[in-house]
């Protein structure tokens, strides 16, 4: 992972797949989520634990993530421009709970489609990458585990 590009990214919006379907149902999925992602047999549910880069304050969200080697990777179903994606960049990284462990993932790097493609590929199986070409999910936030 390149950490020394300091260039403001382009923007990334979701697709309009996503932003008409998932969008809407965003507020009343979370919670399902984050309770979902605290199990173990979920396996493409994290959660994603920030700081606010105004607010200051605490925020849990759950997202697709898996770990590959040292790297955590995360579809930005909703692009680049979420407020979490925002706030994990700003503060330099994050503490991600997958499979039930804690992990402190720290240098956050955007990533395309390309660039990404080789850990994707680790990362998750046909079916799932598939999955993500349907919702035209564009970018990837990959981050280095802290401890490794």
């Amino acid at each position: 992972m390149n950490t020394a590009d300091t260039r403001t990214p382009a923007v990334v919006r979701p697709s309009r797949l996503v932003a008409v379907v998932m969008g809407p149902l965003t507020k009343a999925l979370n919670p399902v989520m984050i309770k979902l992602s605290r199990r173990w047999h979920i396996p493409l549910a994290a959660q994603i634990h920030h700081v606010g880069r105004r607010s200051g304050r605490a925020y849990v969200t759950p997202a697709g993530a898996r770990l590959t080697g040292d790297t955590f990777v995360i579809p930005l179903t909703f692009g680049n421009t979420s407020d979490w994606s925002r706030n994990v960049r700003a503060a330099g990284g994050c503490t991600i709970v997958l499979n039930g462990t804690d992990y402190r993932a720290v240098q956050p790097e955007l990533a395309d489609r390309d660039q990404a493609a080789p850990v994707v590929r680790a990362a998750f199986g046909p079916l799932e990458r598939a999955m993500f070409r349907m919702l035209g999910i564009r970018q990837y936030l990959l981050l280095r585990r802290a401890d490794s």
